[in-house]
Order: C-alpha cells, then structure tokens, then sequence
C-alpha cells in the first residue's frame, strides 16, 4: 500500500445516489479506489457503471453523499474551488462554442482558467504544435472533424497545466488516427510533465496502455491492478479456431453456443475463444461437427480478463444474445434473388459550394451482405449514408436502393431501409413505449400488426422493464437496442447503422453484434460505419474513404494485404487503416 502522498486521488467509502424519476439510482456503492500520482490509470466498465460520476466527484462537480473524496490532497467537499483550479476535466460531450473560431475557444477558456496573459502565446504554440491543430485556429470549431473537435477540446482543458488530467472516454467516435494522436499528447504529458492521468474508455485495447486499470461494476469496485492481473490468469484458456470454409461470423456464433465457451469475438481471419476454467480446448470438442478447422493458443490480453470478470457476475453466468428478428422480409413481400444488388452507387458526388463532401464513389452490395464503410472523421460517411437513405440530395451520379432510383423516388427507398444514426436520435423525452409506437405509425403499421411489433420489440430486445422510462436518460447499451428495434420495426430489407456501438461497452457491443449476424444470415443487408478496427473484421467487402474519396474497396483479408510488410507480415485492420490514411496524406500534402 503506498502512502497518501504518492495518490493524487483516494476516495474511502464513497457512495453517491440519484434520483430517476421515482427511482433512486446508486451509482457508486461504498468505493474504495487510489489513483498513484505520475500514472495513467484506465478507468473501465460496462454502461451504468459509475465511471462518469467518479469522474465528477473527482473535479469537484459532485459531492458524495457518504465517505471522502481527497484530490492532490484536497478534500473535494470542503475546498470544491481549489481542486477544480488544479484539476482539468474534459467530459464525454467537451463545452466547444461552435461559432468561435480555434483560437478564440482557447482564449474564453485561458480567461475561465485564469491563465495570464503573458504566459499565453508559449502555451498556444505549445499545445497546437502538439495537437496539429496550428494551421486551423481561424476556423470555426464547429467546421472542424470530430478528431479536431476532440483535439481542440483536449487542448482547452490543457490551456492551465492540470496536475491531474481527468478524460472521460476522450477517444470515443473518433478515427483509429486521432486516437493514436490524442494517445501520443497523453503521454508526453504524463512524461514531460509528471501529470497524472484518470482515463475512461470503452475501447479495451487502449486499457493495455495504462499503468493500472480501475473496473467498476454497477457502482462497485471489481478489481484494481496492473491490466496483465486480470489477463495472465487466463494463460492456457485463450484460443483462436478457424474452419476454412465458413465465415468467420458464422464461425462466432457456432463457438458461442457451444458448453464451456465465455466469448467468441472475430480478431482477424479467426475467431477468438475464451474458455471456462475446465473446459476442454480439443478441437474435437470445440468443433466436433466440422472435418477441417484448427484451435491454436494465444496469449491472453486484457479484453479477455475483463470479460471473464464481468460474466462472473452475472447471474446466468452466460453472455445476453438476441434470437433472430422474427419474419424479416424485403419491405415488398417478394423475395429478392439471392444474387442481386442490394445497392448500387455509381460516380457519386455531394457538393457543397466549391467543396466536395463525397467525390466520384462507387461500389455496390449484395443482398444479405455486411458491408462496411470506414475512414476518418470528415470522410464523407455520414453524408453518403444520408443520400442513400434520401434525406440529402446527391449532386451527381446514380444511386440504387432495394431496386428503387433514391435520386427520382427517395419516399419509395426510405419505405424499404431502416436507418440507426451515429447520435441517438430518438425522442429522448418520450418514454421507451411512446418511441416505440410513434416509430411504428411512421411506418405505416397500424391495428393488429402494430401491436405484434410492438410487443416483438419489447420481447426481442429486452426493453420489458423499461418501457415506462424516458429514453433519454437509459443507458447507452439500451438506447442502442431501442434505437435499433425501432429501425426494424417495418421489416426493412435494408439496416443502416451510422457508427452505432460508439461508447457502448464490450458486452453490449457483442450481443449487437450478435443481432446484426442474424439479420444477414436472413437475407437483411447490412451498411455500417465503425472506428472500431476489429468490428470491420465483420464485414464481407468494405471500402475505406478519406476526403470524400475511396482509398481501398475489397474483403477485409485484401484490404490487409495492402499493409503487409517484412517489418508487420500479419498486420491488423487498424494497421491497414493508419497505413492508408498516412500514405494518401503524405501524397497530398
């Protein structure tokens, strides 16, 4: 146990409730956590966790209602002031002012933080040389990408050196190279600087990068140490099976059902299992169906440690899977040949003035495909999702949906899609209930029909014990399965997801991902954008864009191929990714 001044924050027995509605919500449950000075400390669990409001109590933003909160050896309570003069907290949705340019959001927080004005300009330089950002401070924040947007915010919360930095979720929808250049700011201060840092993330990969982890669970502490503590007992128990002639999502959901197996996630060209403690590893128990596959150890990593911890606590020990969507049809009634486009977009443009948000794009995807779209913040996904969708006009080149022309007849294509946005975009105010029927009567259900998907949503995605509840203020695990019952509530032909597991945790990230693998194993077409590298491993074609253009198209396996190199002869989806963005920025710049 380290001393008191080794810890920049100690909290001892801290319990903080809330109200919600006629409930009463205990977030944190008589913690007990220290976080060692000089340190990154990751901070993880699953939504509802409790990690948000650690974090506040941690700026003094929040008083506990039992026990102590000491921050650099302030009593949060009594001197609230003096900790949030010395800590700086950059929360899930930072405070930009999108209508003041790069350098005047800087200035309005020097003023808030009290940084004096002759230390200001070394400070500027500094932190836009760090964060790329030097060649943009006449613009308007509100212009720049969600990887700028989270820089500058970043950079704000910085403008008065922090000795202790606390991030919540900083990496959160943003591409696998901001988050690699957030990464790098991080830790030059920590380095340079000594600062210590309190960082939530969903991404567990990023936990790897911590000196220690903190894991919470429903307010209460799970487990502090070093991310190998919870990895290293699993030596022996770690595996990765491949069956040639599958696919690997078919091969996941295979593994997940069968005795003795915690998880099945797709990494790479394999499927990765986590085994009980007795469970044998043979393939012939693994796979006893199959004439050809393999199962060959790997070491464990953080990911598994986590969600071994988290399946043991609950109490069907097992992991929540959705059955396939009941009767999902082509939105006509007719059943579409199994060969034909799905979509069709060809030399397709969006123009805004004299600037090109997509340029010149085209692929096509195949009935009961996965098909991802990957890139950058600022790529032009979200644009092209909206003019496939019709809710924005293209400014060129055609656009086919489930056999319908969007550009001529876009009330006719959105009949036949379902559509989840990268934001929640349900009626936050309204209950669960109340989306769930306004949603069915934009679609056209009504009388009996209504009723039976109403109540197949409430069933199928589990929402029963929360129909009464504003959707606004539920966890992002269960807005998600709203937001996505409320998209298949027609039967669409077509499911488009616009980064739809960003911030949710892992737990709720596999049981989406099992959902979208039964609707393409239905014969439902999936559109998806992900800045999640390994989910991309989901697709069966993807195309990668930056600046409106398309840098690869191809299976995930050709894409990776392109990265391949003596020095990284197994590269990774992110890998490839960083890779071809650099190339392509190096070229143009």
């Amino acid at each position: 146990m380290t001393s008191s001044d080794e810890q920049a924050l100690i909290c001892q027995s801290v319990t903080k409730t809330f109200r919600a509605g006629d409930r009463s919500v205990e977030a944190l449950r008589s913690l007990d956590v220290a976080i060692r000075r000089g340190k990154i400390t990751g901070l993880i669990g699953p939504d509802g966790a409790g990690k948000t409001t650690l974090m506040r109590l941690a700026a003094g933003l929040l008083r506990a209602d039992a026990g102590s909160v000491t921050v650099l050896g302030l009593d949060a309570a009594r001197q609230s002031l003096e900790v949030q003069g010395s800590v700086g907290y950059m929360p899930q949705r930072f405070g930009l002012y999108e209508d003041l340019t790069v350098q005047e959001n800087l200035d309005l927080y020097a003023d808030l933080q009290g940084v004096p004005r002759e230390s200001r300009e070394a400070r500027y330089e500094e932190l836009m040389h760090m964060t790329g950002l030097a060649p943009f401070t006449a613009r308007l924040a509100g212009k720049l990408s969600g990887g700028m947007k989270q820089k500058l915010g970043l950079a704000c919360t910085l403008v008065h050196p922090p000795r202790l930095l606390l991030l919540d979720e900083p990496t959160v929808g943003v591409d696998p190279v901001s988050r690699r250049e957030l990464w790098s700011i991080v830790n030059r201060f920590v380095q340079e600087q000594g600062t210590t840092v309190l960082l939530s993330t969903a991404y567990l990969d990023e936990a790897e990068r911590c000196s220690q982890v903190v894991i919470l669970h429903e307010g209460k502490l799970m487990g502090q140490g070093p991310p190998s503590q919870f990895s290293d007992p699993l030596a022996g128990r770690t595996f990765q099976v491949r069956i040639p002639s599958r696919k690997n999502r078919d091969v996941q959901e295979l593994l997940s059902r069968r005795a003795g197996v915690m998880d099945a996630v797709i990494q790479g060209d394999a499927v990765r299992v986590l085994l009980a403690p007795d469970a044998p590893p043979a393939a012939e128990n693994l796979l006893p169906d199959q004439k050809v596959g393999s199962v060959v150890p790997v070491p464990p990593r953080f990911e598994d440690g986590f969600i071994s911890l988290l399946k043991k606590r609950y109490a069907d020990g097992a992991q929540p899977q959705g059955a396939p969507p009941a009767d999902v049809s082509n939105g006509t009634g007719e059943p579409d040949d199994s060969d034909s486009r799905a979509i069709d977009v060809h030399n397709v443009e969006r123009r805004f003035g004299d600037f090109y948000a997509v340029k010149n794009v085209s692929f096509d995807v195949r009935r009961g495909e996965i098909f991802g779209l990957l890139g950058a913040n600022g790529a032009g996904k979200t644009t092209l999702f909206r003019m496939l969708c019709g809710l924005l006009p293209a400014s060129g080149g055609t656009l086919q949906v489930a056999g319908v022309d969007v550009r001529k007849t876009a009330a006719a294509a959105r009949a036949r899609i379902g559509y989840m946005s990268q934001k929640f975009s349900l009626y936050g105010t309204l209950s669960v209930m109340d989306n769930l029927r306004f949603f069915s009567s934009a679609y056209g259900l009504t009388g009996p029909l209504r009723r039976e998907r109403i109540g197949w949503a409430t069933g199928e995605f589990e929402l029963a014990g929360v129909v009464d509840d504003n959707s606004g203020v539920l966890p992002l695990g269960f807005k998600q399965r709203l937001a996505l019952a409320c998209a298949l509530m027609h039967r669409p032909q077509i499911i488009f997801l616009d980064e739809p597991t960003s911030g949710v945790d892992p737990l709720a990230r596999r049981e989406f991902w099992h959902r979208i693998n039964a609707l393409a194993a239905q014969g439902v077409t999936v559109l998806v954008t992900t800045h999640f590298m390994e989910e991309a491993e989901y697709c069966d074609h993807m195309a990668i864009m930056m600046a409106g253009e398309i840098l690869a198209l191809g299976t995930p396996a050709e894409i990776k191929q392109r990265a391949r190199s003596k020095e990284n002869p197994d590269p990774t989806m992110e890998d490839a990714f960083i890779r071809l963005i650099d190339t392509r920025s190096a070229e143009v710049s």
